[in-house]
């Protein structure tokens, strides 16, 4: 495959007689040295690298040779049978439903259009999570609307970030210069966010070109696709055009219910992100995974054109947020009582006494899936989205991919999504060299 990677292992083989007997020490720091050479040092005639619009030098031998060889390693593909499947079960929750559960619409506190616009925009490349929730945003707004004011963030993004509070996310310097970037977007074509939309004369794909396209601007795919979604999901922008085009936002909770589902398969499981040197790995699965969920758009338009959606991206909230986030995940407790007599499970892991005896206190012992045990149940029946007069899947039991992805046979493997290091910033890649002969170097905390 690769001489590099050849020249490596015959290195190891030509210095270290593995044998019936135990390495020697002197072997061991040989197998040591080599390997930390090889994967996680450069030297002057490495060679460079072109990725986010600049050249950078190669990290180490092993990443040229990652950057050419992660796709053949993992040879990820999509199934067409298991999208079938999924897109059965979507089209019966969108019948059941009357298709509810594929929409989620913000309480928008009486804000004008253009309001809401403007507060998604300045959002939506920050990581819209739980320190950025809408409301916590609109009381912001509410407060001082100059906060989201284009000329003062250009002028003051750290101002900005503070008064939204995104300092308690990690790498602020990133997040300024996301501020910063998407501000002078806007400056520069002499519109707000809101006028986006008549700018690129209703295309949605011409906008999400334009939030992609410029580096610093914080808007990948995902955080464009989200963004977009949700002015057409809230009616801020009308009758748009190739709304169709908008692909459900890949992330780790959507690529983790690809990887369990089947929808996507790989040949090994994904490495590690320390082996995934300048993010290759990532970039490939977050590509494929928005096309998974494509296809199965495609499918479900094929065999259901009456009681389908518009866009993929409308298959979002679903996937990510109910299944993705909520049932796929390690939420089934295993509680054993204290004196040592009683063990039983529990929908929360906040549970401090015992429920068989009722007397003595209880501590977790392990966390599984829901979908992987008969007691699931109890966790899925708690869940928001399940319970009460705003449950969007009321009274399942199961989530509704469990007979998709099997998993309590053997044979189910719960696949983990890939992690990212970043390239840049002061806990990335390229601020981690070492040469070859000097030590140290590796990421900071």
């Amino acid at each position: 495959m690769e001489n590099s990677f050849n020249k490596f292992f015959k290195e190891l083989s030509d210095q270290v007689k593995i044998g019936d007997k135990a390495l020697t020490v002197k072997e061991l720091r040989t197998i040591v040295s080599k390997m930390n050479e090889y994967f996680f040092t450069t030297h002057p005639n490495i060679g460079a690298t072109h990725i986010l619009d600049q050249d950078f030098e190669y990290f180490s031998e092993y990443h040229k040779f990652w950057e050419k060889y992660h796709e053949r390693i993992l040879e990820p593909k999509i199934d067409d049978g298991k999208c079938s499947k999924i897109a059965d079960i979507l089209n019966e929750i969108y019948i059941k439903t009357n298709a509810r559960a594929f929409t989620e619409l913000y309480e928008t506190y009486g804000l004008k259009d253009d309001e809401i616009c403007k507060i998604r925009y300045f959002s939506a490349n920050q990581d819209f999570r739980n320190s950025l929730k809408f409301e916590k945003l609109v009381k912001c707004y509410s407060d001082d609307p100059t906060i989201f004011d284009k000329i003062k963030i250009a002028d003051s993004p750290v101002d900005f970030i503070e008064h939204i509070d995104t300092t308690v996310l990690s790498q602020s310097d990133k997040r300024i210069k996301y501020a910063k970037t998407a501000a002078q977007m806007l400056i520069e074509k002499d519109i707000e966010p809101y006028g986006l939309f008549e700018y690129f004369e209703r295309d949605l794909l011409e906008i999400r070109e334009f939030l992609t396209g410029r580096q610093g601007s914080g808007f990948g795919n995902k955080k464009a696709d989200m963004f977009i979604r949700d002015m057409i999901v809230l009616k801020v922008w009308k009758k748009p055009i190739n709304f169709d085009k908008i692909d459900v936002a890949s992330d780790i909770n959507t690529v983790k219910v690809a990887l369990r589902t089947g929808i996507i398969t790989t040949e090994i499981p994904l490495v590690t992100s320390f082996l995934d040197i300048f993010c290759y790995q990532y970039s490939l699965i977050d590509s494929i995974n928005a096309k998974a969920w494509r296809r199965v758009w495609e499918i479900w338009n094929e065999k259901y054109p009456e009681s389908s959606l518009d866009s993929p991206c409308l298959m979002d909230y679903l996937v990510y947020r109910v299944i993705g986030k909520d049932f796929c995940k390690e939420s089934l407790c295993v509680f054993m009582c204290d004196s040592g007599e009683h063990e039983f499970k529990w929908h929360s892991g906040k549970n401090r006494t015992c429920q068989k005896c009722k007397k003595k206190n209880a501590h977790v012992i392990k966390k599984m899936l829901p979908c992987s045990d008969k007691e699931g149940n109890i966790v899925i029946e708690k869940s928001e989205f399940v319970l009460g007069n705003n449950a969007v899947l009321p009274g399942i039991k199961e989530c509704p991919f469990e007979r998709v992805c099997k998993p309590k046979e053997a044979s189910f493997r719960k696949l983990n999504p890939p992690k990212s290091i970043s390239i840049l910033g002061q806990t990335g890649w390229d601020n981690s060299r070492t040469t070859e002969g000097e030590g140290g170097g590796g990421m900071m905390s």
